[in-house]
């Protein structure tokens, strides 16, 4: 299969995606990892097409003994038939081999690809254990690609938020119209405080870490996005918000959500354990999900559900909260490596399987056991 790939590095290179921004970039270099960005056209595939060229940012991070990896979030941005896919990563593999540190075990690409059903769709439902286990279809690669340990969320649910306000409440679910209609009725207010809030969503993120038993980032993650949001100057720069939803002035739950381009998304959530009752989370996803409209944008990203509605999995809430909205559940290809010096990487993947059972399941059941 010919496929030829013109790279050009451009470190203004405009992206449509947040992850692909060169603020999300920037962003990632104020913890320790570095980056290179591209213009990058394709040119008859197995298709036959020619490619509008898009934004490539490749990001790099140590692992430690002086060897690092290469790191391509939600990229590349590219509508490509899938019968062209492998060959394109191959071949962006191939080409960033001689751009990339002589150092790097793997490039990792998280594509931007991704196969659909309907939210609330009867395939897999809470109710039928066989259901539940149905494994959703997503796009997959072949050798020499590997399937690799995700680090963005594999499975989202996506709000087409091109509609009015009644038509958004008319795609929810019963029970989702009623708890967003509850919320005002009995008083909680919500706002964007922006990042003179940090320190009230930090103490609900510390409660939520400790109730559901998840990892989160120190407080310094959070003001330094706020920070190179309001000082950075480059390309398309993202509208980062902070909204928190009160109650007699007590915070009760807060999100930050992305508004990029035509894209919005909720990055982080968290919520106090005092009067959920009151369905501050409703009122939140419906505050921001109309002003990512009213700020031009056409989606809301939720950003991350487990893969099926399964009442085992430990975030099936999750699930079925974010699902509740209406939308298209998302399964994306995950995470895939090209191996690059492949002994020191068999004994890498050895050592990060080992530590992610042991975040994912181990330390979790642990923590559960403790309540």
């Amino acid at each position: 299969m010919t496929m030829r790939i013109d790279m050009r590095n451009n470190e203004n290179a405009v992206s449509s995606g947040l992850l692909q921004s060169r603020f999300w970039a920037d962003f990632k270099a104020l913890a320790d990892w570095s980056y290179t960005r591209y213009d990058v056209g394709i040119d008859a595939g197995a298709s036959g097409v020619t490619e509008t060229p898009f934004a490539l940012s490749v990001l790099e991070r140590g692992l430690g003994a002086g060897l690092r990896f290469a790191y391509v979030p939600h990229g590349p941005e590219t509508g490509l038939p899938a019968v062209d896919r492998d060959a394109l990563l191959v071949e962006l593999a191939e080409r960033l081999r001689n751009l990339v540190s002589r150092s790097c075990l793997f490039i990792r690409f998280d594509p931007a690809w991704y196969d659909t059903e309907p939210a609330g769709a009867d395939s897999v439902g809470a109710s039928d254990s066989a259901a539940a286990a149905t494994i959703p279809s997503r796009p997959s690669f072949e050798r020499p690609l590997r399937k690799a340990s995700d680090v963005q969320p594999p499975d989202s649910v996506v709000l087409d938020v091109t509609r009015s306000d009644e038509e958004l409440l008319a795609g929810m679910k019963p029970k989702w119209r009623y708890n967003v209609r509850l919320a005002e009725k009995k008083g909680v207010t919500v706002a964007s405080e922006g990042a003179s809030s940090i320190d009230d969503f930090y103490a609900l993120y510390e409660t939520t870490s400790a109730r559901d038993h998840i990892a989160i980032h120190p407080k310094s993650y959070y003001e330094r996005l706020f920070g190179l949001a309001s000082s950075n100057p480059v390309e398309p720069k993202p509208d980062i918000r902070l909204w928190i939803a009160r109650y007699d002035g007590k915070a009760l739950a807060g999100i930050i959500t992305a508004y990029y381009g035509k894209e919005a998304t909720y990055l982080y959530g968290a919520s106090s354990d005092e009067h959920r009752n009151l369905m501050p989370a409703y009122a939140l996803q419906w505050a921001a999900i109309r002003a990512a409209r009213d700020a031009g944008c056409s989606s809301y990203d939720f950003y991350g559900i487990p893969p099926v509605d399964d009442p085992s999995h430990a975030m099936s809430g999750l699930y079925r909260f974010k699902t509740g909205f209406g939308g298209e559940i998302r399964h994306y290809a995950g995470a895939w490596d090209y191996v690059l010096r492949p002994a020191a990487y068999a004994a890498f993947r050895a050592a990060e399987r080992a530590r992610l059972f042991w975040h994912k399941t181990v330390r979790k059941r642990i923590g559960r056991s403790s309540d």
